[in-house]
């Protein structure tokens, strides 16, 4: 049987573009719930500045709040754009930091304020300063297959800025459909050439939007190819902040139900993260994108 890790982003992605800010006693508790659903790696924070980021502001007290309900926390994942954020990860004790860029100028002038030249090298500096840390550090290169700002990206394109993150040696090296717009075909591309990279212990990730219902059928293509972490978001709700009509990720409960159903194993309680989507959406009081948790699980699975 294949297993894949489940990354669950919705404390971060999902919540970052919802108009409805949550308290970071609510974020806290959505962790909490999340883990107890069987996540046993979840993107709790992001580190960014909360003027550009209102709804991640607090990412410390997220942290500890959920650390004084849970004796035994699941890898606790924080999301950095710099090094000042990157410094405020570790300052709050976490093990696991993502630092994110994107592969083209448009998207990396409008997100970060730099080049991907120089994002390229701040990656390859935190890696270096993640390993002296003895922390885990993974690399995330948004908008790998298409740009609101400079368009389509090629595999080509990705890749060529893939590689030279890779030869460094982080812990994982994921791909993000930031808008929606990859294609199995692209993600086949991506993914094994990636993984052809043949670096020793480099795991290789995606992280889909379901903008344009493409990231079921990209998250199969992913695994196909050779993936072995997959982010998502619980009830699918995200987006960018940054990106026009970025919308949700794809669903946790749903990515797993799919999943299960190809004997992939992911250590999801399916029910009980159906559970969390339906509080969820009294906390944010709406309608979430998801599907299985308004459906039900299949009877006799």
């Amino acid at each position: 049987m294949t297993a894949v890790q489940i990354v669950e982003v919705g404390p971060r992605d999902g919540l970052q573009n919802e108009s409805r800010h949550l308290s970071p006693s609510v974020r806290s508790e959505l962790v909490v719930r999340l883990a107890e659903a069987g996540l046993s790696q979840i993107e709790a924070v992001s580190f960014v500045h909360p003027g550009r980021v209102p709804q991640m502001a607090g990412a410390e007290e997220v942290l500890e709040r959920v650390r004084a309900k849970l004796p035994s926390p699941p890898a606790l994942l924080g999301l950095v754009l710099n090094e000042k954020g990157f410094e405020r990860a570790l300052a709050a004790g976490v093990q696991h930091v993502r630092y994110a860029f994107p592969a083209t100028e448009g998207f990396a002038r409008a997100n970060q304020n730099a080049t991907v030249a120089e994002s390229v090298a701040l990656a390859l500096h935190l890696i270096s300063r993640a390993r002296a840390a003895g922390v885990r550090v993974g690399i995330v290169l948004a908008t790998s297959f298409g740009c609101p700002f400079d368009g389509r990206v090629t595999p080509a394109h990705a890749l060529k800025i893939a590689e030279g993150v890779a030869r460094a040696a982080p812990d994982e090296l994921v791909f993000a459909d930031t808008i929606g717009v990859g294609t199995p075909h692209a993600v086949r591309e991506i993914i094994g050439g990636a993984v052809a990279f043949g670096v020793p212990d480099l795991s290789i990730g995606a992280h889909f939007h379901n903008t344009r219902n493409t990231g079921y059928a990209n998250a199969v293509a992913a695994v196909e190819a050779g993936a072995s972490i997959l982010d998502s978001s619980v009830g699918g709700i995200g987006g960018c902040p940054f990106a026009p009509r970025a919308t949700g990720n794809v669903a946790t409960e749903d990515l797993g139900y799919l999943l299960r159903e190809m004997d992939v194993q992911t250590g999801l309680n399916l029910e009980a993260l159906m559970e969390v989507s339906r509080w969820l959406e009294g906390q944010l009081g709406r309608e979430l994108p998801g599907m299985l948790y308004k459906a039900g699980d299949f009877p006799g699975s």
